[in-house]
């Protein structure tokens, strides 16, 4: 059985967060800098979630007029945020080099498949809008293009989720800060 580098991502999530919390030694104000980080990443993740029609459409609007992987961006948020809170200088760097070879591999795979699937179109976005760190001003392929959130795609890509594990790992962060004091 061949897994895909979604599943891949997400089991390394999961093993890993065991270590995290064990490793973990946080304070009242990195859990408050990182919960900051963490918060933003999940808006900017349902913004993204509610903006994108997937595999049909190709987006360039909302999140996608700033950075073409905005969903990506917004989980690199959520786990700076927790990698902060949880105030190991070795775990944050761990997490950072994790985070550019799993990511950067699934974004420049995402890319190939996008530009089969799009061709000039999605050629002329990439050359617009930067792979992962935004752009302030949006991208506008086309001025009449507006964007659109709709909670049905949000709740379609059960991006609900990333809220629930954020507070998960808070939970597990604010207990380990009891257990230390």
């Amino acid at each position: 059985m061949k897994l895909t580098t979604r599943q891949i991502r997400l089991r390394w999530a999961w093993l890993a967060a065991p270590v995290f919390l064990l490793l973990a030694t946080p304070t009242p104000g990195t859990l408050a800098a990182g919960a900051v980080l963490a918060a933003l990443g999940a808006a900017l993740r349902a913004w993204a979630a509610g903006t994108i029609i997937k595999n049909a459409v190709l987006t360039t609007t909302g999140p996608y007029a700033h950075t073409r992987n905005p969903l990506y961006l917004g989980s690199f948020l959520i786990g700076l945020g927790l990698a902060v809170a949880g105030a190991r200088l070795d775990v944050l760097v761990v997490y950072l080099v994790a985070y550019a070879v799993v990511y950067g591999r699934a974004m420049r795979s995402e890319a190939v498949a996008l530009e089969r699937r799009f061709g000039d179109a999605y050629r002329v976005y990439a050359q617009n809008v930067p792979l992962f760190l935004p752009r302030l001003r949006p991208y506008r392929a086309d001025d009449r293009a507006r964007s659109h959130f709709f909670i049905d795609r949000y709740l379609a890509q059960r991006e609900y989720q990333a809220p629930l594990g954020i507070l998960l790992g808070f939970l597990g962060l604010v207990a380990k800060m009891m257990m230390l004091d």
